[in-house]
């Protein structure tokens, strides 16, 4: 039901003769209503401070001045899509899955939710004194508004996509649900991450020097945070780790230059978490000899507040900055200025001094994760889906009598979820939305591989005995004090499993390591990979020979693992030591799922009418430096990509049965399926989709609903269409600059219905200098089904440094079958001037080409065409 009219739209030249941009207007900041009272009481605050105790100020886990009422407060906590790491909450689809709604003001909805549960999480947990701990604060560290210029980038996900205008307008949105829209005081405060440039590679981005030209600078990596700052008011903002122009970006000069004097920053700025002891580091950056220098450099700069500095003895973090002002490395009154800032956005937040007058007090813990956040939660889903291919097959005609649902995604909770997000209570996976909206069909659900290897299953209670000779059930446990597992441990008892978990709500960082030890036996003979479920570090031994090393492992979220052939009903002495510390410590053992090979989601798919098969990724393959060692992956980053090679093995052989098959992808980056693409009828761009993202998914392919979400990023071919991954300039990437021929470009995605767009009219024929131009079309859906529709505007203006084309406008629709409504886009100075050589924005004189439709122009290929041309007189 994809017609090329849903694309038809129309050219329109505009000649321009208009002098220089006008600067950044500022808007009204949330809070400054009490902002003079809030400055005063900080500064007031601060004077009785000494020396000390101002230092103290500048870590993430602030400690408290009972002498002056200050309790403690942790300031990290991450609300990406969701309130994170801290137990049972709504989770949003990722933010990448939030930028293919192309839905801004929907997204509001769900970050001002979001603001909810971080004031009903704080209210369940704050202490008798006021105090706050780890990742149940309200000074929330998103959204992240770099760009994702390279589809490699394992933290692409946590991105709003490859455009800059999309991201500025999905930033702004984000932040202004975070803060509210109350005059005196923040419903939470929005630190928007991480200034600047930086996007990859992970591996090394705590030495990397990054050089853009000025050009790309300004038209690429700044635009989304200058936005953040002038217009979304952001009230804090997170430098980078990586370097920019020689210095690392917690002490650039940007801070000062462009946060600070020309976007006018109120607010504080932390440093990415350890980026302070990059500055020191002789494998790092290597910026400064001492810590004493790196923060006096970070201060000076503009930085106010360090997280998790220096390495693993945080307590020296205070006497490291007590030092530098003694040193006289560091003026105190810059100091003062840095401790006033934290000390007002505590303030604005009512974390100190509280007032009935704070709207937001009022918001209690039964806040949290409630029915209408579900709902809303479900709508976002579904506008996030895309609709890469479908050859017809869906909607489906009829509901299938049996359906096989084949993947690692299928029935995977982190395949909903991503990277940086809270725990869905309720969590409908694709298999049970499936189940729930075909309940009259027989599914048969088959794993037939894992994301990167074999299928995994928790090992079962009855594999584990105390002893070779199987006289009792369960594994010895040890608890050891300190960072491993040596000496006299301090607790021994009997599990009956590998697992543990610290339970929830936690209050106080805890950690400790544990060994458990004994024998299993396997009920099968085969090779048996091991993975402990675990968000830090861990050994598995079998029979004295290690299987799996990730002891120390660096990453938050490693999934390391090793195969070892064993026997069926061979016991086999087992040990597996493990690390758990903050507030993630849930941890499980995984091995060989044999029921669940290739030859049985086959054997599925032959006796099935209809085949869904879950591929993708997950935030164990793709995220922040982490350690993968499989094919195609390297440091939480990809060097193809590829589908998984047991993944693309698999459905190949699926496809051979010839069934009909629907390919949900469910990742946070691009792939590149162009064998699928070939081959599989109908496929579904899913990204990470939520808590309710199988609900959402499984409401797709009955067609009750039509799909409208647009790509935020470019799918390539193959990584042979990109230059170096190291490489910043912006030349021959995203849609922006990239000549070659994409397999899905930006900005695209299919529908079950059809639209008509009527010619473009503009509000004159005679540009006036500094004057804004209206845009119009008319749009038609003459398909048979009501359906959302995206509209789309794009500028091109024969540059030989700019791009080839820049989206300027888009709005989300409604349209039933029949219905026609006229679409305005306002293109004011900003919207139609160019960035020189030197960085600086102009509107130059020339012809400007407008073009307004469902997707990019020129794209013949995915059935987009262009329309008519027309020009306006320069004055």
């Amino acid at each position: 039901m994809n017609a090329p009219g849903r694309y038809i739209a129309s050219w329109i030249a505009v000649a321009a003769a208009l002098g220089p941009a006008p600067a950044n207007s500022q808007s009204i900041q949330v809070g400054t209503a009490g902002a003079p009272r809030f400055e005063a009481r900080a500064a007031a605050i601060v004077a009785k401070m000494t020396l000390e105790e101002k230092a103290s100020q500048l870590k993430n886990d602030s400690t408290a001045i009972p002498r002056l009422h200050i309790p403690a407060y942790n300031w990290w906590s991450e609300g990406l899509h969701g309130v994170a790491r801290a137990g049972e909450a709504t989770v949003f689809p990722q933010a990448i899955g939030l930028a293919a709604t192309w839905h801004p003001e929907l997204i509001q909805q769900a970050a001002n939710a979001i603001s909810t549960e971080f004031r009903a999480k704080y209210a369940g947990s704050v202490g008798l004194d006021g105090s706050s701990t780890l990742y149940r604060g309200l000074t929330v560290w998103s959204p992240n508004v770099n760009i994702f210029r390279d589809p490699r980038w394992g933290r692409g996900q946590e991105t709003f996509g490859e455009d800059p205008y999309l991201t500025s307008r999905f930033g702004v949105a984000f932040i202004k649900g975070l803060q509210g829209a109350d005059p005196t005081y923040f419903k939470t405060l929005a630190v928007v991450k991480h200034f600047a440039v930086h996007s990859g590679p992970e591996a090394d981005r705590h030495k990397q020097n990054v050089a853009p030209s000025p050009y790309d600078l300004e038209d690429t990596y700044l635009p989304a945070f200058r936005a953040a700052v002038t217009i979304g008011q952001a009230g804090g903002v997170m430098c980078a780790y990586n370097a920019l122009y020689g210095v690392p970006a917690c002490a650039s000069p940007l801070l000062g230059s462009h946060l600070r004097t020309d976007w006018g920053l109120k607010g504080h700025i932390v440093s990415d978490c350890s980026g302070i002891a990059d500055f020191f580091r002789p494998d790092a950056h290597g910026y400064t000899r001492t810590p004493q220098e790196a923060v006096a450099a970070a201060i000076k700069a503009g930085t106010d507040m360090f997280c998790s500095e220096f390495g693993e003895n945080h307590s020296s973090d205070p006497a490291i900055i007590v030092s530098a002002v003694r040193q006289g490395l560091l003026p105190e009154p810059l100091l003062d200025q840095a401790v006033r800032r934290m000390v007002e956005a505590r303030l604005r937040l009512g974390l100190i001094d509280r007032s009935p007058d704070n709207p937001y007090s009022a918001i209690v813990a039964s806040a949290n994760d409630t029915r209408e956040n579900a709902e809303l939660n479900a709508r976002i889903a579904r506008e996030s889906l895309v609709l890469l291919k479908n050859d017809g097959l869906l909607p489906l005609k009829n509901a299938p009598r049996s359906i096989a649902v084949i993947g690692p995604n299928a029935d995977s909770i982190d395949a909903l979820v991503g990277n940086y997000s809270g725990t869905p209570s309720k969590p409908v996976t694709l298999l049970a939305g499936l189940k729930a909206r075909f309940p009259g069909a027989s599914i048969t659900f088959v794993e037939g591989t894992g994301t990167i290897g074999l299928p995994l299953k928790e090992v079962p209670e009855a594999a584990f005995c105390l002893d070779r000779d199987c006289t009792a059930r369960g594994l010895k446990r040890e608890e050891f004090a300190g960072a491993d597992p040596a000496g006299t441990p301090v607790k021994t008892s009997v599990d009956r499993t590998v697992a543990f978990a610290w339970g929830r709500p936690v209050r106080v960082e805890r950690s400790t390591v544990i060994r458990w030890s004994g024998f299993v036996t396997p009920a099968e003979s085969g090779p048996y990979r091991f993975r402990l479920e675990s968000e830090n570090g861990y050994r598995v031994l079998i029979d004295g020979k290690e299987v799996v090393g990730a002891w120390d492992a660096a990453d938050p979220s490693t999934i390391a693992d090793g195969e070892i052939s064993l026997r069926a009903g061979q016991p086999y002495a087992i040990t597996v030591e493990a690390r758990q510390s903050g507030q993630r410590g849930d941890q499980r053992l995984f091995w060989s799922n044999f029921s669940q090979r290739e030859e049985a989601a086959i054997a599925a798919a032959r006796n099935s009418e209809l085949v869904v098969f879950a591929a993708g990724l997950n935030a164990h393959v793709e995220g922040e430096e982490m350690r993968v060692h499989a094919p195609g992956f390297v440091g939480g980053d990809r060097s193809s990509l590829d589908l998984p090679e047991p993944q693309q093995a698999l459905l190949e052989k699926l496809h051979a049965t010839g069934k009909p098959l629907v390919l949900v992808l469910m990742n946070g980056s691009a792939l590149g399926i162009e064998w699928a693409d070939r081959n599989i009828p109908a496929i579904v761009e899913a990204w990470y989709p939520g808590g309710e993202g199988g609900r959402a998914v499984a409401d797709l392919i009955a067609g009750d609903f039509s799909p409208a979400g647009r790509l935020p990023v470019t799918f390539y071919r193959s990584v042979a269409d990109l230059p170096a991954f190291e490489d910043y300039t912006m030349k021959n990437r995203t849609y922006r600059y990239f000549k070659g021929r994409p397999l899905y470009p930006f900005g695209y995605g299919k529908s079950f219905t059809r639209f008509r767009y009527a010619k473009p009219l503009t509000s004159t024929t005679r540009l006036i200098p500094g004057r804004s131009v209206i845009v119009s079309t008319k749009v038609t859906n003459t398909g048979g089904m009501d359906s959302d529709e995206v509209v789309q505007l794009y500028i091109t203006r024969n540059e030989a440094e700019g791009p080839i084309r820049a989206l300027k406008g888009f709005q989300r629709i409604h349209l039933a079958r029949g219905e026609s409504r006229k679409v305005q886009f306002l293109l004011d100075n900003d919207a139609m001037s160019s960035v020189l050589s030197d960085g600086k924005r102009r509107v130059l004189s020339g012809k400007l080409f407008i073009w307004i439709g469902g997707g990019q122009p020129n794209m013949e290929e995915r059935r987009i065409s262009a329309g008519g041309l027309s020009e306006i007189s320069v004055n």
